[in-house]
């Protein structure tokens, strides 16, 4: 029953997972499809933190701005006690500037070479300084019509009818001069608050559907006046170029006398863009690289994404087909996650290294091929559904532990318990039996059946028990298993589970036996004071590769050690009695340890159910050691043999 329910728990957490895997795939998915706003937040905000992390690109050397900064609005207080400057500051003094300026700025740079010149500056209203003013303007836009571009703007208001959108054209004086015009609207800020797409979608969103009255954007227009070809880009987006400044920008002053002979010929074959960056003119609007960009640095991103042929675009325009993306990357996840991750941990390790990666490539085709991929989404799907898979392995694990906890407190050996709960994902290797090399160590007391036939139960129980104490704490202090006890008897290993290499495992087993030797001489000296009988061991090492498993039929089982070298152990032990010392080693144990042990060699024996003799090895203590334990021991022993009982 117990097993039964385990296995169901067992069952209803990978259902769980699995579960949540499939959650994970549909919703996703469908937000895709539907894409609300919140997922358009996310997936602007990525493409902004892609522009920020590529940084700053170099821009078209061919397109200058031209600013109405306030450095040049200010020139006329700074300049106007210079003689050869009154005249020219006089339609400066106040902004808005007399229009007569542009006209003269217009004639400079078209003496200067210019390819074209872009005016980011709405002339609807006429000239606050009378008709006059307006005529003048006009007549230089008449001499470079097809190379001068002015602004123009659908106006959006509300009525009681409803949006209503209204095109607002530079005044009839001006715009009977031929000059072209180019809209400056962008389509509306997107869920983060940036400016993204280009101008030209406007027209496509609202314009066409509308009815409205066409025009290019001022982007586009800017083109075609400067002769420039560029691809028609449906949907597209800005790629820009960096943060404020990122293009060369000149302050309006420079176009005084005292300064044009300098920069004339900067201006030789450029696009010109003339539009303010003034703060108090507030000509600002968010993008990615930063919250208040000057509009006419947008428009120059926006005419050099068009003539480089940077537009960025979505790789499936239609929701239907980004959620088909969506789908099979998290699909794809998925599969990895329920085939690729054998350990509860790679789980979650593989959602987050998935979702890294996908942030890396998106990141490349959004930079690289100026494409933009699902996202945010998927991402944070992938590494959610990966917790999600992750959180019931972990609880099934945690289940795991106690049953194996439960299951293995049969077995004597704690570090075999430990080990097993540090990995619970190998434990089967561990158990289904795998060959090792490992030091086993058998210890027997000397004449306790003769012992136990005069002494009575209880104190001999209770002596028994304080003898193993001190076996078994000096062997688990030298960091081995104890196996089993078989009455007085007590069997360990050292290397087994886990081995240290082959050297430390042998020095630890001589370290036990040692430490055994000491702790029950001095058991012996309490027992004399106490009027108690001694009692003496004999101690058998051997070193070498043996068979460990999980051992028995199915109502007990334990963790065992099987093979030749613990035969050989089993024997040397016995041969204690024989050479009348409580120590004995092999040569292969001893090999190990020559360098540290001080040991003599007794004699080679024929040990039963083995062809040829084994070489055994009496051992003093180690290297640079007090040996007098070792004779006294000796000495106690042949003492208490003589004796008679």
């Amino acid at each position: 029953m117990k097993t039964k329910r385990v296995n169901l728990t067992r069952l209803a957490l990978r259902l769980g997972g699995y579960l949540s895997l499939i959650f994970w795939l549909i919703a996703p998915t469908l937000l895709t499809v539907f894409n609300p706003p919140a997922q358009k937040w996310l997936d602007r905000h990525t493409q902004s933190l892609f522009f920020v992390l590529r940084g700053r690109v170099a821009p078209p050397a061919d397109i200058i701005i031209l600013a109405i900064d306030d450095e040049s609005i200010g020139a006329s207080s700074v300049y106007r006690d210079l003689p050869a400057m009154r005249e020219y500051l006089q339609p400066m003094e106040n902004f808005p500037w007399q229009r007569v300026t542009y006209g003269r700025a217009i004639e400079q740079l078209m003496a200067a070479g210019v390819k074209s010149i872009t005016l980011d500056l709405l002339f609807d209203l006429p000239s606050g300084y009378g008709e006059e003013d307006d005529r003048k303007f006009a007549e230089v836009l008449k001499k470079y019509p097809s190379q001068i571009v002015l602004g123009a703007a659908y106006d959006e208001s509300m009525s009681p009818q409803g949006l209503t959108i209204t095109l607002s054209k530079p005044n009839p004086i001006l715009e009977s001069s031929g000059a072209k015009l180019g809209f400056v609207n962008y389509p509306a800020l997107e869920a983060n608050g940036r400016v993204h797409q280009l101008a030209r979608n406007y027209r496509q969103q609202v314009i066409n559907p509308l009815g409205l009255p066409e025009l290019p954007s001022l982007a586009e227009a800017t083109l075609i006046a400067a002769g420039e070809t560029f691809p028609d880009v449906q949907n597209a987006n800005i790629n820009y170029y960096g943060t404020a400044r990122t293009f060369t920008t000149l302050p309006f002053s420079v176009l005084a006398p005292n300064k044009w002979d300098a920069y004339r010929e900067q201006f030789r074959g450029k696009i010109v863009l003339i539009g303010t960056t003034a703060e108090i003119l507030k000509d600002f609007l968010p993008t990615p690289f930063s919250p208040t960009m000057p509009g006419v640095e947008i428009h120059a991103n926006s005419i050099a994404t068009l003539m480089e042929d940077r537009a960025v675009v979505d790789l499936a325009p239609d929701s239907f087909w980004q959620g088909l993306i969506v789908f099979l990357q998290i699909g794809t996840a998925s599969l990895i996650l329920i085939f690729g991750a054998k350990r509860t941990v790679d789980r979650l390790f593989f959602g987050v290294a998935i979702g890294f990666f996908w942030f890396i490539t998106s990141y490349g085709v959004f930079t690289y091929q100026k494409l933009i991929i699902p996202t945010a989404t998927p991402i944070i799907s992938i590494i959610l559904s990966s917790f999600a898979y992750f959180t019931p392995g972990v609880v099934q694990d945690q289940i795991e532990k106690r049953r194996f906890r439960s299951t293995l407190e049969r077995y004597v050996a704690a570090p075999v318990v430990q080990e097993i709960l540090k990995a619970p994902d190998d434990y089967n290797a561990l158990l289904k039996g795998r060959k090792i090399k490992a030091a086993v160590l058998f210890s027997d007391i000397r004449g306790f059946t003769t012992l136990s036939s005069h002494l009575e139960p209880e104190p001999l129980v209770e002596q028994l028990n304080v003898y193993l104490d001190g076996m078994v704490d000096a062997i688990l202090t030298a960091n081995g298993t104890v196996d089993k006890f078989i009455g007085d008897a007590v069997m360990a290993e050292f290397g087994s589970p886990v081995s240290q290499g082959e050297k430390t495992d042998a020095l630890n087993a001589i370290k036990a036996a040692l430490e055994m030797r000491a702790a029950l001489a001095k058991l012996r000296h309490q027992w004399r004071q106490n009027g108690q009988e001694p009692l003496f061991n004999g101690i058998g090492i051997n070193y070498g590769e043996l068979i460990a498993g999980d051992i028995g039929s199915q109502r007990r089982r334990e963790y065992a050690v099987i093979g030749d070298a613990v035969n050989v152990a089993s024997r040397v032990e016995g041969l204690t009695k024989q050479y009348m010392t409580d120590l004995l080693i092999t040569q292969s144990l001893y090999e190990l340890v020559a360098e540290e042990v001080d040991a003599v060699f007794v004699g080679e024996q024929e040990v039963k159910g083995r062809s040829g003799g084994v070489k055994l090895y009496g051992v003093l203590g180690f290297k640079g050691q007090d040996h007098t334990l070792y004779h006294q021991v000796q000495a106690d022993f042949q003492a208490h043999q003589e004796k008679p009982h």
